[in-house]
Formats: C-alpha cells, sequence, structure tokens
C-alpha cells in the first residue's frame, strides 16, 4: 500500500529557500558597520563638554521664521530621526521650511557620572536654547522633545516657558506609574543607589538588556525571520541594516542622572504630580503655558500611550493638541506612516505658530 504525504509542497519550497537564504547571506548583505546612514547635511554649530548642537542646512528658499530644536532621547542616537532620505523626520521638515536644530548628547565618560537633570536642563539645553535665540535673532523657540528627551525638554518647558514658543512632546515619558512596559516594571524594582555606587554610568550592555526581554521573541526569532526571507528585497535589507547600526550604538547614561531618573520618574512618580525638584527648582506642569502638541503611538512597546498622555491633561496651555497613531516607538517617527500623516500634521500644526 502506497503512503501518501500531507505536507504540501510549498511548504517544502519555502524551508529550502530559506536555507538557500541563510546560506547566501553573508554574500547579499553588508555588515552594519558598512552602512552609511546618508545623514543630511548638517554643521556643528556649538559643543560643551560632550554635547553638540548640530544645524541642518536649508534645502528651501523660504523658511519659517521661529527655529526648531529637536532634544534626542539618551538612548541610542540622534539618527534614527535621520535614518534614511525618504524616512528622515529631519529632511521632511527641512522640506516644510523649517529652521531645524538638533541636540546630541554624545557618549559619557567615567567622568561624567555625577552629570544629573540640573545639568541637562539648566546647563546644555538651555545654553545651546540660548545660543539658537541669539543667532537667529529671536525671542523664543519651538522645541521637540522625543523619549526620554521629551521629559528633559517638558522640564526645561517647565522652568523657562519664557523662551519656549511651541512644544512639541514625542512619546514623552511622563507618568512613571501608569507606564506598563517591561522597563518600567523593571525600574520600579531596581535598587538604583547600589546599582549607581556599584557601576557608576548605565552601560549600554545594560540598555541592549532591557531592550531585549521588551519583546523577545519579535526581538530575537522573529525579526532574524523575517530578515533571512526578504534577504533578496534590497530596500527591506537596507532599512533593516540602518535599523540594526542605530540599535547597536547606544552611550552610557551618567550615573546620577540614572539615579534620579529612576526615582524621580518611575519609583516616586514626582514628574506627573508637580512634585519634583531639579536643584530646588519645583517642575511644575502647569506652567508650561505655550501651545504644545503631544504625539503618542498606540503599539509603543517602550513608553506606553498611558505614560504619555497625562502630559496632555497636566499642562497649563490652552492651545494643546493630542494625537494618536497607529504604530510603534520607532515607526512614528522613521516610518512612511511618518512621512505621510506624522509630519504633516505636525508641519500644519507648528506653521500656523510660528
Amino acid at each position: 500500500m502506497q503512503s501518501e504525504s500531507n505536507i504540501d509542497p510549498k511548504i517544502i519550497e519555502e524551508i529550502l529557500k530559506f536555507s538557500k537564504n541563510v546560506i547566501d547571506a553573508p554574500k547579499l548583505v553588508a555588515a552594519p558597520d558598512e552602512i552609511s546612514l546618508e545623514v543630511t547635511p548638517h554643521d556643528i554649530v556649538q559643543q560643551m563638554d560632550k554635547t553638540r548642537l548640530l544645524h541642518y542646512r536649508p534645502i528651501t528658499d523660504k523658511q519659517h521664521k521661529t527655529p526648531l530644536l529637536i532634544s534626542y532621547a539618551l538612548i541610542n542616537r540622534f539618527h534614527i530621526l535621520d535614518i534614511q532620505p525618504e524616512k528622515s523626520w529631519v529632511r521632511n521638515l527641512l522640506q516644510q521650511g523649517f529652521d531645524v536644530y538638533m541636540l546630541d548628547w554624545g557618549t559619557p565618560t567615567s567622568m561624567d557620572k555625577y552629570l544629573d537633570f540640573d545639568d541637562y536642563v539648566n546647563g546644555y539645553l538651555d545654553a545651546y536654547v540660548e545660543y539658537i535665540k541669539n543667532e537667529t535673532s529671536t525671542e523664543k523657540i519651538s522645541l521637540q522633545g522625543y523619549c526620554t528627551g521629551a521629559t528633559i525638554a517638558t522640564a526645561y518647558a517647565s522652568l523657562h516657558p519664557e523662551s519656549v514658543k511651541n512644544y512639541i512632546a514625542t512619546a514623552p515619558v511622563i507618568d512613571g506609574w501608569r507606564d506598563t512596559t517591561v522597563i518600567s516594571n523593571l525600574a520600579k524594582h531596581m535598587d538604583v543607589d547600589k546599582m549607581v555606587e556599584v557601576i557608576g554610568n548605565m552601560p549600554p550592555e545594560f540598555m541592549y538588556y532591557c531592550f531585549s526581554v521588551l519583546k523577545p521573541f519579535e526581538q530575537g526569532i522573529e525579526k532574524y525571520v523575517n530578515f533571512f526571507k526578504n534577504i533578496e528585497n534590497k530596500k527591506f535589507v537596507d532599512s533593516f541594516l540602518r535599523v540594526e547600526k542605530w540599535l547597536g550604538d547606544t552611550p552610557p547614561i551618567p550615573g546620577e542622572l540614572f539615579r534620579q531618573w529612576i526615582k524621580d520618574i518611575y519609583q516616586d512618580n514626582l514628574l506627573i504630580q508637580n512634585k519634583m525638584h531639579i536643584e530646588g527648582q519645583l517642575v511644575d506642569l502647569k506652567k508650561i503655558d505655550m501651545p504644545i502638541f503631544t504625539q503618542v503611538a498606540v503599539g509603543d512597546h517602550l513608553v506606553s500611550p498611558e505614560c504619555s498622555m497625562p502630559l496632555h491633561y497636566a499642562v497649563g496651555s490652552e492651545d494643546k493638541t493630542l494625537r494618536m497613531y497607529p504604530t510603534g516607538h520607532v515607526g512614528m517617527i522613521a516610518s512612511s506612516l511618518s512621512q505621510k500623516k506624522v509630519l504633516p500634521e505636525l508641519g500644519q500644526w507648528l506653521s500656523e505658530r510660528s
């Protein structure tokens, strides 16, 4: 009696094709360090310690008068906002006629382990805002903060409202108790004093660990399965490698800043309660009285929507807008959705107030 196979020939074909792609990968794919990110042309106009202020060269004849400063996150590098020309947050804003600056926090070393919120908010950020105001002959700037950079920018907008004309909070870390992410749950149970005492600055390896436990299957097995399935798709591979290069490049976080961050934002949740102090100054969110645009990603696994949205309701501004997008943390700033929807909406909002 002849037995019949129940295995679909298409499955066997897929397995063979996948195996071939794995074998051929070294010949088809460049190493991440060989990938050029093609960053938008810019000039380094100011430097303080390890930090730098980048000014992007205009690409339109007409520009809005009010300059825009982007306060990038403390984790990874600002390149994600300029990951490739067709998905560049920066280039899109330039095409809309905005005068764009970027704050690069640099790479802290062991000698920087005592830097804290005051150094970042009232030191670096304030100094760069003053520089831009002087260079552009404006009394106020527009300020955008992304992720942890939005937490710093939020504190700045509260303490220095006289310098901020418009504020954009993109996936801000605000209400630590409402954050449902793995990172938040880890943070709430850390003995952060002991960690900083023993380690000093939080090393990149610690951040890699935090990322890996967020979505272990999606961030591990699944994404590489998808990669090998699409090994012959040059556009997919190029985008994948650019993001991988970005993920693999994250600086340490100064120990004292990390200690304050974990305690004040996640464990004691002082910011949203208007109880957080920076060098004796109360960070009162009601003092954020300028127009504010809060951008939230529904599928954000790094900063949950519940963590970001409370900012919209806590500020003192009467001109406030909250937008939620069906994407993730990176998708909101570096995807076709960001180019087609997020940035046009932001540009229109900002141009009406610039």
